[in-house]
């Protein structure tokens, strides 16, 4: 390690050269409160980097009037040079993690410790919203089919085309807030053209299987999202996850599977054959693929964008107006899927449209609309919203493991006396079983090492001897 002893001046000190009066990087500028010690020896102040092989600053704090040397000092300086009266670092300073060393106590730099402690309390709140909104999703949606049950068509297209309406009008008006800016609806359309190829898909062969698919086996299969967002993360992401988070994974889709597959319908599986499994499995890889490109297009905006970031709603808008296209270019075969004949859809519609506003002579069995499924449009689009706001500020599988965790609770509220379902459905014996295992999973996913341990490559803790992993973590220190 080296070390160099540079003096510096506090306080306002007047101009000593043109080469004080120099730019200066804003990368490069460093402040240090002086605080006064009655002790005899010199106060110092001591920085050392983090990082391996990194530079040792010893920095001796005089009075303005106390410049013993003369001329310009931080020309006298040298590479390592540190100037608190004019607060200049020299460029050897690299990391913004730094452990400043006062009178032989060591504390972390406080900015980044309270960014990064900011940011896991912000993605923790997040999470935390959309498991709630995920809950109410998924209990709003049975219910809302209550007053539509012979109308499920008319509720997804609603849901579909609402969205459009109500997206491109908040867009709107975020727009003329100055929120959203022209340069990020400038930015390309193919991305969002893409965005609802991969939604309209992933809708129409999730009801393809789902109208064959019943009771258990479309929350089972459900797991296998998580598996197709890390693989695809991995490979279009760059993403490594360590061997703690691939088991935390692991772990809470087995937890979700006990929880459902103990209940009466968990038969439901075997039955339906492997092709239409198959095809619901392919539904969600088509899903997973929308949230990793929507994560892409977050990280290519932050590019265009210079350092900005693009808002949700621009996301949102057009990825669900290009949504609708599809479905459009779809609805033949989306109709046939629901058993509707495509020459009868203007009238299943229209029977739909009635039912929901519940009024007139065909409404009767529509009790709960349009109440019901109003509830569940508004819901859903805040899930959605609370799901890509997750997904910008983390990851796709931190967002797709928030929306796993609210099964269990689902499969919970489900057996409280809810209104207008009537008696309550029993809990599945293995629930408690599957909730533990989930919780442990997501424990595990989210406990992080020690700091000497996370230097290592895990396989190189397992291999290397005694005293190499002895002498890699000094150095690691």
């Amino acid at each position: 390690m080296t070390s160099c002893f540079r003096r510096l001046t506090t306080g306002p000190t007047p101009p000593s050269g043109p080469a004080q009066s120099r730019q200066r990087s804003t990368a490069d500028i460093l402040s240090l409160p002086l605080k006064r010690i009655s002790i005899n020896q010199q106060p110092g102040i001591l920085l050392r980097s983090s990082r391996q092989h990194s530079r040792s600053f010893i920095i001796e704090a005089v009075e303005p009037g106390d410049r013993s040397g003369g001329g310009n000092e931080a020309e006298k300086a040298g590479p390592c040079a540190c100037l608190v009266g004019d607060q200049t670092v020299g460029g050897v300073v690299e990391s913004i993690d730094r452990t400043v060393e006062i009178n032989g106590k060591r504390t972390i730099s406080g900015s980044d410790s309270r960014s990064k402690e900011d940011r896991a309390v912000e993605v923790a709140v997040a999470a935390a919203v959309t498991v709630v909104l995920g809950v109410g999703n998924r209990v709003l949606y049975k219910l809302a089919l209550l007053p539509l049950k012979h109308y499920p068509f008319f509720l997804a297209q609603l849901a579909t085309f609402g969205y459009v309406i109500v997206y491109f009008t908040i867009l709107h008006i975020r727009h003329r807030a100055g929120i959203v800016t022209d340069e990020m609806l400038s930015m390309p359309k193919a991305p969002y053209i893409l965005v609802g190829l991969l939604e309209a898909l992933g809708a129409a062969t999730g009801m393809a299987a789902g109208a064959i698919l019943s009771g258990a086996s479309i929350p089972i299969l459900s797991q296998t999202f998580l598996v197709w967002q890390i693989l695809l993360s991995t490979i279009f992401l760059g993403r490594r996850y360590k061997v703690n988070q691939l088991l935390g994974c692991f772990l809470v889709a087995v937890g979700v599977i006990i929880t459902v597959a103990s209940g009466p319908s968990a038969g439901s599986l075997r039955e339906a054959g492997i092709f239409w499994s198959l095809l619901m499995m392919f539904s969600f890889f088509l899903q997973a693929a929308d949230t990793v490109l929507k994560e892409v297009i977050f990280s290519d905006a932050a590019k265009q964008l210079k350092g900005g970031s693009v808002d949700l709603f621009v996301i949102n808008s057009y990825g669900s107006a290009f949504q609708a296209l599809f479905v459009c270019l779809l609805l033949p075969f989306m109709s046939k899927l629901w058993g509707i004949p495509f020459s009868q859809l203007p009238n299943y519609l229209k029977d739909g449209a009635v039912c929901f506003l519940n009024i007139g002579s065909l409404s009767s069995g529509c009790d709960g609309a349009p109440l019901l499924p109003l509830l569940f449009v508004i819901v859903n689009m805040g899930f959605n919203i609370s799901l890509l706001h997750l997904l910008k500020i983390s990851s796709a599988v931190v967002s797709s493991l928030a929306s796993t965790f609210s099964v269990p609770i689902a499969v919970y509220v489900f057996t409280l006396p809810l209104p207008y379902l009537g008696v309550a459905s029993s809990l599945p014996t293995g629930f408690v079983a599957g909730a533990i295992v989930l919780v442990l999973g997501l424990l595990i996913y989210a406990w992080t090492p020690s700091r000497k341990w996370c230097r290592l490559d895990f396989w190189s803790q397992i291999i290397i001897g005694k005293r190499r992993r002895r002498r890699m973590l000094t150095l690691s220190l």
